[in-house]
């Protein structure tokens, strides 16, 4: 370390502090309220999206206000390819010399869809500050990125602070998949640059307490699962007990796939060795959060008002369950009418759309093959069924090692800003353009992290931002940018 211990020298952490204070309180937070406002669902939840309008509204809007920042040679363009969800390229050159590599800092304004479950007073495009949490979709999910990004710039530049050059990479596909994402890297490979860091601010916190480091995101693969036995629905008194209902050969089906008394995933192919080093780290998040892993969720009463139990209360093995073991999920239905309108009719089909998500070092492709091959072979009764596996099946992602000067640098920001060093965490979700920019640039390091902490709800009903944890980390940032060789 040379350039970067003098450059991280000469920048006040109170300064500091004021300035993002200061920024998110009088522009980001008034901007995110207008940005949730807006149903910018990503395009796999809005086929017309483009006619709607509203990711072009979210966009532009950032863009505005992107621009009239104090960024020292900030230039941005909205870059767009034909047919495809348009990205925010922006980008700041080196005001430090002999500094050869970049810093790639990304994120995303696309949305997932409303969900119900909001509380009465809240609602997903209907933004509400309380508490110190902005409530709605995608503050946290995680429109709040570019605005925390070009603050961390703007900060360094007011104090005269050295950095690398800095580039920006803002998509509006993610929430579908980032299938619009590789064309975009390709078409703007040159401008990236030599990476040597990716700062992502799309992913989550153990706790508000300090800083997390994400060490690893699991793959996904989604796709509909029909089961057809009739042309029309018949009377299930006259023909029940002839004809095979639908939703039983789909439990059928799942019994291949899953054993329903654990939720572990039968087939070998969907697992992987766990690293020692995720391991070790495991079991140190464990100890920093013990039954916080799954005490925080929004469990419901049971039989005889008891609280629902997880899959495991040790705190490791549920980490584990979640980053590094793979899970099933059915998350939408179709073929089934609502209980009010539910006949005495067996039902001709049963549709479930299915998300699985794989371990980290698991081949998506692979699992899509192993997957429809399992479902489909030899169903029972000759039944029809057709699993039609979604396009944006993702695989997941193992950071490298974490090179001393960003380990170093990491752990003296959250000490700062936090009053406790930096903690690893695996996370459940999936990134794909991490494993582009791993695979693209192999010598590159990652700061993998976001706002998305306890009970912040991604994608499900009351949806928060947590704005505090929000200013500290954009403080972070800043501090790992200044120490960047």
């Amino acid at each position: 370390m040379t350039s970067d211990v003098t450059a991280q020298s000469k920048l006040d952490p109170n300064t500091l502090k004021e300035f993002v204070d200061r920024k998110w309180n009088d522009e980001i937070v008034p901007a995110l309220t207008d940005y949730i406002a807006v149903p910018a669902k990503s395009p796999a939840f809005d086929v017309d999206w483009q006619q709607h309008g509203y990711i072009e509204r979210v966009v532009i809007e950032a863009a505005k206000w992107a621009e009239t920042q104090p960024v020292r040679g900030l230039k941005l363009e909205i870059v767009r390819l034909p047919g495809r969800t348009p990205v925010i390229f922006f980008e700041s050159a080196a005001t430090r010399s002999g500094s050869a590599e970049t810093i790639v800092l990304y994120g995303h304004l696309d949305k997932q869809p409303e969900f119900a479950g909001w509380r009465n007073d809240l609602g997903p495009w209907t933004p509400k500050f309380e508490d110190g949490k902005l409530y709605g979709r995608g503050g946290a999910d995680d429109g709040y990125a570019i605005y925390a990004s070009i603050t961390a710039l703007a900060a360094l530049d007011a104090q005269g602070v050295e950095r690398p050059r800095c580039v920006g990479l803002i998509e509006t596909g993610e929430e579908s998949g980032s299938y619009d994402l590789l064309p975009y890297v390709d078409a703007l490979r040159d401008r990236l640059g030599k990476v040597g860091l990716v700062v992502c601010l799309d992913s989550g916190a153990g706790n508000y307490d300090q800083l997390w480091l994400t060490t690893s995101l699991r793959g996904v693969v989604a796709g509909s699962l029909e089961v057809q036995v009739l042309d029309e629905g018949i009377h299930s008194g006259g023909y029940g007990g002839i004809a095979p209902s639908s939703f039983r050969i789909m439990r059928q089906l799942f019994e291949r796939l899953e054993d329903a008394s654990t939720g572990n995933l039968l087939p070998k192919g969907f697992h992987c060795p766990i690293p020692h080093e995720r391991l070790r780290e495991a079991e140190a998040t464990a100890k920093i959060l013990g039954d916080d892993v799954w005490k925080t969720m929004p469990w419901s009463c049971g039989q005889d008002g008891r609280q629902v139990l997880p899959t495991t209360t040790d705190a490791k093995e549920a980490l584990l369950n979640s980053t590094w073991r793979p899970s099933l999920s059915v998350i939408g239905a179709e073929g089934l009418p609502s209980l009010a309108d539910a006949g005495n009719v067996l039902r001709p089909r049963t549709a479930f759309k299915l998300s699985l998500r794989l371990p980290p070092l698991v081949d998506a492709a692979h699992a899509v093959d192993e997957l429809k091959t399992l479902l489909e072979l030899d169903p029972p009764y000759n039944a029809k069924v057709t699993f039609k596996p979604d396009s944006a099946a993702a695989s997941g992602w193992n950071a490298p090692d974490v090179a001393t000067w960003l380990g170093a640098a990491l752990d003296d920001a959250s000490r700062r800003h936090f009053g406790a060093d930096c903690a690893y965490i695996g996370q459940g979700g999936t990134i794909p353009l991490m494993n582009v920019l791993k695979a693209g640039f192999p010598q590159s390091q990652f700061m993998v992290c976001g706002v998305l902490g306890p009970k912040s709800n991604a994608h499900g009903p009351n949806e928060f931002l947590h704005v505090p944890y929000g200013k500290k980390l954009t403080a972070c940032v800043a501090e790992v940018i200044a120490a960047a060789p």
